[in-house]
């Protein structure tokens, strides 16, 4: 299985070979994914990135990609160029999306044919962000969206790994992955960094007293204070935390 790298800003990736089927994830520009096989006019695909898989509609994708920038703004508007001008298209790259440095013009770089995004967006892809509260905090107020991994939708699991993402490193997609790959913190006291899981649900810690998360039932990301997030989700869907980790151990 030969190496692909997506070159469309954003595509759900569903469970099934079908639309109506649920969506597991999406997956972002210059992601690399290898194709496991092809299924009338689907293709089972596996992220190298966290070896995720699922299925995409059927296109051309690049095989040949050197990532030089990526992405460090929630999204980016992607201009074409018109003679000297730049011209705004319609359509963006998202957060931790990674690009080509084809061209340099100004203020922009092309990334593809006749595709320009701003310089100011974007930081070298060597670029290590070890403050993951700025990052998380990016999203705040996005529309919480199951599979989602952009502002423009997310949900509790991608919110933690997009960090991870960001800095390349491995981390699972799904809550039930997450809580098997983490490790257990022996001391109960909540502290900034720590992660916080439920069953099917994720939380960061900023602090002793306040957490961020893609909140389903308040259909956004918010901070929200510990004690009281941990007895609303008890009292409204029965759940204890299951396990409490710390971000910076990874």
């Amino acid at each position: 299985m030969k190496n692909n790298f997506y070159n469309k800003p954003i595509e759900n990736v569903y469970s099934k070979p079908y639309t109506n089927s649920e969506v597991s994830t999406q997956i972002l520009y210059g992601e690399k994914f290898k194709i496991i096989f092809k299924k009338k006019g689907w293709l089972k695909i596996k992220t190298n990135f966290d070896r995720y898989s699922g299925f995409i509609k059927n296109d051309v994708f690049t095989t040949s990609f050197k990532p030089y920038y990526k992405i460090f703004s929630t999204k980016s508007l992607i201009y074409r160029k018109t003679k000297s001008n730049f011209i705004e298209t319609k359509k963006y790259l998202y957060f931790s999306s990674e690009i080509q440095n084809l061209e340099y013009n100004k203020n922009y770089i092309r990334f593809d044919k006749n595709k320009w995004i701003k310089k100011k967006h974007l930081k070298k892809i060597n670029h290590v962000e070890k403050n993951y509260k700025k990052i998380l905090k990016l999203f705040l107020n996005t529309k919480y969206l199951w599979g989602g991994k952009s502002v423009d939708g997310i949900d509790c699991s991608a919110l933690i790994q997009l960090f991870f993402k960001y800095n390349r490193k491995f981390f699972p997609r799904d809550t039930k992955d997450q809580v098997r790959y983490c490790k257990k913190k022996i001391n109960k006291i909540f502290k900034d960094g720590d992660i916080i899981f439920w069953k099917g649900h994720v939380g960061l810690c900023l602090s002793r007293k306040k957490l961020i998360h893609a909140y389903g039932p308040r259909k956004k990301v918010l901070i929200m204070p510990i004690k009281k997030t941990i007895n609303l989700i008890f009292k409204t869907a029965n759940l204890e935390v299951k396990k409490i980790s710390s971000i910076k151990r990874y």
